[in-house]
Order: C-alpha cells, then sequence, then structure tokens
C-alpha cells in the first residue's frame, strides 16, 4: 500500500513539474487559481467587513486580517523555495531552480508585508512600532533571507553557479522558519502566542476565523497565479 502511494506521489510530482508539461499545465491552473482567488476575494471581503470587533483591540483587530495570512505565505514559501532547491540538487532539474527564482521575490513581498502591518498592528496595542523580541526578529530575518537569496541568483557570470549558491543558502535559512512558528513559545514576547495551530484546539472565535481563512485561500491562491505567470515568463525569456 505504502509502495503505491510512492508510486502515485511520483507520478503525480513528475506530470506537475515535469518542463515538458509546464505548457499544458498552465492553460489549465492559471485560469482556475485566479477564479479562485476572485471567488475568495468576494467572499472574503463581506466577512471580514462583518467580523466582531475584539474587546481589547477594538477596531485594531481587522488588520490580523492581512498580517497573518501574510505571516502563513511567507513562511509557506520559504518552505517551498528550499524544497524545489532542494529537490533541483536531489534531480539534477534545472527546472526546480527556475520555480524557486520565480516564487523567491513573492515570498519577500509577503514578509515585507508581514513586517509592515506587524508594526502599524503593534503601534496601537503595544504602544511602538517595533520590539526586539524573538517573533519580530526572526520575521526580519526572514525578509533577510529571501533578500540574500534573491541578491546571490545574479551575483556570479555563472548563473548556474549562482543558483546553486543561492539554493544552498535557501536550505540552510530553512532552520529559521521553525524558529519563526514557536519563538513565541519558547522566548519571552510581546507578540500573542499562537491562535489556532497550537496545544488544545483553535482558541479564536469563529466569527473571526472565518475571514482569516478565507484571507488566506485570497493569498494563496493569487501566490499560485503569479508564480505560473512568473515561470512562464523565465522560460520564454530562457528561449529567446
Amino acid at each position: 500500500m505504502i509502495y503505491v502511494l510512492v508510486k502515485m506521489f511520483q507520478q503525480l510530482f513528475r506530470q506537475l513539474f515535469l518542463f515538458q508539461n509546464f505548457e499544458k499545465n498552465f492553460r489549465f491552473f492559471a485560469p482556475f487559481s485566479f477564479a479562485t482567488f476572485a471567488i475568495f476575494l468576494v467572499l472574503a471581503i463581506p466577512a471580514i467587513l462583518n467580523s466582531p470587533n475584539d474587546y481589547q483591540q477594538s477596531n485594531a483587530v481587522r488588520i490580523m486580517y492581512v498580517h497573518v495570512p501574510a505571516a502563513w505565505m511567507a513562511l509557506l514559501i520559504y518552505t517551498l523555495l528550499a524544497v524545489f532547491n532542494l529537490s533541483g540538487f536531489i534531480w539534477k532539474n534545472p527546472f526546480f531552480y527556475l520555480i524557486a527564482r520565480s516564487i523567491a521575490v513573492i515570498g519577500a513581498v509577503f514578509a515585507f508585508i508581514t513586517l509592515v502591518t506587524g508594526s502599524i498592528w503593534g503601534k496601537p496595542i503595544w504602544g511602538t512600532w517595533w520590539v526586539w523580541d524573538a517573533r519580530l526578529t526572526s520575521v526580519l530575518i526572514l525578509f533577510f533571507l529571501y533578500l540574500g537569496y534573491i541578491i546571490l541568483l545574479d551575483s556570479f557570470e555563472d548563473r548556474s553557479k549562482g543558483e546553486r549558491i543561492a539554493a544552498i543558502i535557501s536550505i540552510i535559512g530553512f532552520i529559521n522558519v521553525p524558529i519563526v512558528k514557536f519563538s513565541v513559545e519558547y522566548w519571552n514576547s510581546l507578540h500573542q502566542p499562537a491562535s489556532i495551530m497550537r496545544k488544545g484546539g483553535v482558541s479564536i472565535d469563529p466569527l473571526m476565523l472565518k475571514p482569516l481563512l478565507l484571507m488566506f485561500g485570497v493569498y494563496f491562491s493569487y501566490f499560485v497565479f503569479l508564480s505560473l505567470l512568473r515561470v512562464r515568463s523565465a522560460i520564454l525569456e530562457k528561449k529567446k
């Protein structure tokens, strides 16, 4: 049974990420992901507007619907970045490096959104734009890891050498992802602890959880759509 599941996963992986299949996959997944993005957006906006105020933070809590899903996406994309680069090493397939290159900028933007919205949220709640606690500092490091990866890609005349060195840095840098996740649990922090992925189950009000998950759907589907466009653009540029 396990052998069959592994073979099925390998076949699916090859179909999705085989260079020769990309154009066919693009014609299906690009419009599908954009339609999904539009649906999630239409559902998310009224859900956010109708969500209740927090008893302590009042209306300021609504920035959570931008900040928290952006943080999830920044971590998810960096994880994918490391996975694709590691896959490039294992299977010696340059297409994986091309995908990693294409999603890196998107991940950096989400990390930047996380930092900016976190600062805006922190000012009325904490009374300051920034504190050097474990969560904020580790997210800032995540942002710098993205920037370092992007800069290294084009720092060498030999493009393939730059991709390999940047890939090594991204794989090593993955250690920061669990640090971001568990920073509020193991170090003293002004940042509130996890409300969803935590021991004891979800602690957030369902009326707040719904728009939060819908916004994650907005971000994720837009990420898929934009990634497909960037990968296709990179392929067309290589063909010139």
